[in-house]
């Protein structure tokens, strides 16, 4: 997560820098679409033979059940396995739901390398069973700021006042904030970026969990999680390249431009530019 963006120019951004000790933990691409049958073997085997070079093993997501809480009371409704396929070193995947592809990585590189999988995933979905448009794109990125404190006020030196600021209040026994989160919207119902932040312990991803990831000591952590979006108003787009590439260009580069705002010049230099 280290590119400048101001929302609107993205012909003038200047050069982008990789951070050496990156904070992201998990990163996601969430493609919805209209609604689709639900994907047969025959239709499972070809999206599996379409995605071998990247993602060749099978790993579907076990049906499950959904829980419904109504005035007339709690429903209970099956929800079928969906196919998914992971590379390797089960780090990346791919899945396929009746109303969504979702592109997912713990060892993100690069927007151009996402960008990829996403495509390749996109052109195995409408050649084995297409869908007719797009509802919405949303680009997640989980990251888990981690630096040394003795306290929580200790945050104000690595993440944005504008977010940690909480921690200068006291309550009517002098107690300081210990812990605290926040979310915050911005942009509006067609495109934005939606921010979910707070101080916490452990992990915000499972290092245990399906996708495998490098795993630091547990411990306290910042949370700095961006969902940057965009919907379509009016007219459903159809789901053609053309369509997603500029789309998912803007909502990735917008929550990059807002994470730079959100880390401190001294976690810049002293934790994302330290070499590992």
């Amino acid at each position: 997560m280290s590119f400048w963006f101001l929302p609107g120019k993205l012909s003038d951004m200047g050069p982008r820098e990789i951070y050496p000790n990156p904070p992201l933990a998990l990163a996601v691409i969430e493609l919805r679409h209209t609604a689709t049958p639900t994907l047969g073997e025959a239709e499972q085997a070809a999206l599996k033979a379409l995605l071998s070079d990247s993602f060749p093993l099978a790993r579907p997501v076990p049906s499950g059940v959904n829980v419904t809480v109504t005035p007339s009371g709690v429903s209970n409704e099956p929800t079928p396995s969906v196919p998914r396929f992971m590379a390797r070193d089960n780090a990346s995947a791919v899945t396929f739901r009746p109303e969504a592809i979702a592109v997912e990585t713990t060892r993100y590189v690069r927007r151009g390398v996402l960008r990829e999988l996403l495509r390749l995933a996109v052109a195995a979905r409408q050649k084995v069973s297409p869908a007719d448009g797009m509802t919405r794109l949303g680009v997640r990125y989980i990251n888990e700021v981690r630096a040394d404190i003795e306290s929580p006020a200790d945050w104000s030196q690595w993440i944005t006042p504008a977010l940690t600021s909480v921690a200068g209040l006291e309550d009517g026994m002098g107690r300081p904030a210990h812990t605290w989160q926040g979310l915050a919207v911005f942009g509006n119902e067609q495109e934005g970026v939606v921010v979910r932040h707070g101080n916490l312990e452990g992990y915000a991803v499972n290092p245990s969990g399906d996708l495998r990831r490098p795993t630091p000591p547990p411990g306290p952590f910042y949370l700095i999680d961006l969902d940057s979006y965009w919907t379509p108003q009016g007219e459903t787009p159809t789901l053609d390249w053309d369509n997603i590439e500029p789309r998912y260009d803007a909502a990735a580069l917008s929550a990059y431009g807002l994470f730079e705002q959100l880390i401190t010049d001294n976690y810049r230099q002293e934790v994302l530019r330290r070499e590992q």
